[in-house]
This record gives structure tokens, C-alpha cells and sequence, in this order.
């Protein structure tokens, strides 16, 4: 419930500032659960993605240390959020989410590169997937990546890609990583082009738009 409550209010709050984002393809994903998977982009990106997929809900990693005041510890966890120790991640990085993902309604959103300006993929997405026995649902976000942009009311886009199904990727190693992380460039690529061809993510950390 309370995650319902928080996106309800994400979503009425991103309308105010930016108007009606335009989701693209939502009858691809699935009815079962999925891990939730795109380039990162800007920081409100994944709020886009559970706003684009509702009424599924979701969890979702957030950094350790965002855990440490008690107030947004509890809102964290409310919303379905579990700790990741980003500089020395340990095993519950891969377990935790896959025993949510095999026990529990919650789908996962992740993002491969890990941090945002980054395009390069991780194997994460492709562990987690592979264990809990569930497809890999690529989503690409256009649109503002500073405040500015947004709340000039500059269009978002987000369009959803078919479900990568990596049951037929027999053993994790580096090669079958690999192959389920080109299948993930592949598709966010042919996502990007289908919302527009001359498309190129230009990253930008000050607000100068």
C-alpha cells in the first residue's frame, strides 16, 4: 500500500512540474515478475520506470549510507528498498533481490551500469535474472536530464522492449554474462532508435540547459 500511495504522489508531483510523460509499449511486459532494466540517465529515471509499469510494484537498491538517517530509512524500506554497499558489495547484493523476485509480488528495477554517465554493463542484472528464473524487461528513458529541462516542461518519453529471456544462457560465467549484457545493449539501442533515430544521450551534471 504505502508503495501505491508513493508513486501515486511521485506521479501527480512529475505532471505538475512536466506534464503528461508518453509510455510507449507498456503490452510487453509481463504478468509475472521481471527485473526492471535501463540505461540510468538521471536521477528520477527509476520513478519513471514504476510510474510507466504500474500497477506493478517494485523493489529496488539504494546506497547504504541513505539508510542512516532513521526517517528516510523508514521510507526507504516502506517503499521496498534494501541496502547496497557500493564500494564492497557482499552476497545479499544478488541474494536479496532474487528471494523477493521468487517469493513475493515485487519485481525488481535495476540499472546495469550501476551509476548514471556510465554505459558500461555489469553483470548484476544477468545473476539475479538467471537465479529467480525471470526475464529481463528493457526500458529506455528520453527526456530532460537536469532540473532545468524538467520543469521547462521538455517531453519524457519512456518506451518498454520485449522480454530478454535468458533461460537458454546455460552456465553464468564471463561468456554467458556476456551474451545476456549484449542482448541488454542490444535492445536499449533499438529502443532509443525507435523513439527517435538521431537520439544520443549527452550526460550533464550542471543544470545549464
Amino acid at each position: 500500500m504505502f508503495f501505491k500511495v508513493v508513486r501515486a504522489i511521485a506521479k501527480g508531483a512529475l505532471f505538475i512540474i512536466n506534464g503528461r510523460a508518453d509510455y510507449q509499449q507498456t503490452d510487453k511486459l509481463p504478468e509475472g515478475n521481471y527485473v526492471l532494466v535501463g540505461p540510468h540517465r538521471t536521477w528520477w529515471d527509476p520513478v519513471y520506470f514504476a510510474i510507466g509499469a504500474a500497477p506493478k510494484e517494485f523493489s529496488f537498491m539504494a546506497k547504504e549510507e541513505l539508510f542512516k538517517n532513521p526517517i528516510l530509512k523508514w521510507i526507504l524500506v516502506k517503499a521496498n528498498a534494501f541496502p547496497v554497499n557500493r564500494d564492497n558489495p557482499g552476497p545479499s547484493v544478488i541474494k536479496k533481490p532474487v528471494k523477493l523476485l521468487k517469493s513475493t509480488d515485487l519485481s525488481l528495477i535495476m540499472f546495469p551500469s550501476g551509476t548514471r554517465h556510465s554505459e558500461e554493463l555489469k553483470g548484476g542484472a544477468a545473476l539475479i535474472a538467471k537465479m529467480a528464473k525471470v526475464p529481463i524487461v528493457p526500458v529506455v528513458y528520453q527526456g530532460p536530464v537536469t532540473l532545468g529541462g524538467l520543469f521547462k516542461r521538455k517531453k519524457v518519453i519512456l518506451r518498454f522492449g520485449e522480454p530478454i529471456d535468458v533461460s537458454d544462457i546455460k552456465k553464468l560465467d564471463q561468456a554467458g554474462i556476456s551474451e545476456v549484457e549484449r542482448r541488454m545493449s542490444t535492445a536499449f539501442a533499438q529502443l532509443d532508435q525507435e523513439i527517435n533515430p538521431a537520439f544520443k544521450y549527452i550526460p550533464k551534471k550542471k543544470d545549464n540547459e
